[in-house]
């Protein structure tokens, strides 16, 4: 990390392990060098509300200068008709705003969390990120996600235990087309299997089908609920 704090370095900064890991790492050597370290957020449509509030608190506690850009991907109708290569067009719109951002401070080098796992399993999204010249130094090391979450805890960063929290889009079969009204429901309905179970929980749509996916530990827990769970999501469509 040392090399890329010669300079002020701009982070896509979610809040996760990943890149809080990065921020953490990152502050610590500009502090030798006296630059500036800029945590940037995306306050997205396809992202959780939540993410914003915990993005701003975990940047507050690292030391990076939080900023967040409002940006609203359902805009382009190549990313609303979700193509399989939405994730790469999404990319592509996220990182080109945000190197424009990097490009008014004169900053040049821009770093995101991607890390040696998300390599080998299929995420067109890097393709846009190698395209744009983004940095990603956890995967350039071949530092997967379970070293990543053990060198967050031990450096006693707060989220090392955070879930993932992967895009809404992700919850919407290929080739659906992908509307603000779908996924109000989808993240409310989200929300509030979250005061039913805990740790991970995705609602995926298929059609007219609604499929809840919890950790392993929280089936028992589900099932027991399942009927109160299923009168919720239908009443919300």
């Amino acid at each position: 990390m040392a090399e890329y704090a010669a300079q002020d370095i701009c982070l896509a900064f979610s809040g996760g392990v990943d890149s809080s890991l990065l921020l953490k790492a990152a502050v610590q050597a500009a502090k030798v060098t006296n630059k500036q370290v800029y945590a940037v957020t995306f306050d997205s449509r396809l992202h959780p509300s939540c993410d914003l509030e915990i993005a701003g608190r975990v940047a507050a506690e690292l030391g990076g200068i939080h900023h967040v850009i409002t940006v609203d991907e359902l805009e382009q109708e190549e990313i609303r008709s979700n193509p399989v290569d939405r994730c790469y067009l999404c990319k592509r719109h996220l990182f080109g705003t945000l190197k424009a951002f990097a490009q008014e401070r004169g900053i040049r080098r821009i770093l995101d969390g991607t890390n040696e796992d998300d390599l080998h399993v299929y995420r067109p999204g890097i393709r846009a990120l190698r395209e744009l010249g983004i940095t990603s130094p956890l995967a350039d090391l071949h530092i997967t996600k379970a070293q990543v979450k053990a060198l967050a805890a031990a450096y006693g960063i707060s989220v090392a235990s955070r879930p993932s929290t992967p895009c809404m889009a992700t919850r919407i079969p290929y080739n659906t087309r992908i509307d603000y009204d779908v996924l109000r429901r989808i993240s409310e309905g989200e929300a509030y299997l979250r005061t039913l179970v805990s740790g991970n929980v995705r609602l995926r749509l298929h059609g007219d089908i609604a499929r809840i996916e919890v950790d392993r530990g929280a089936m028992e827990q589900l099932l027991a609920l399942g009927e109160q769970a299923a009168g919720r999501l239908k009443e919300l469509g």
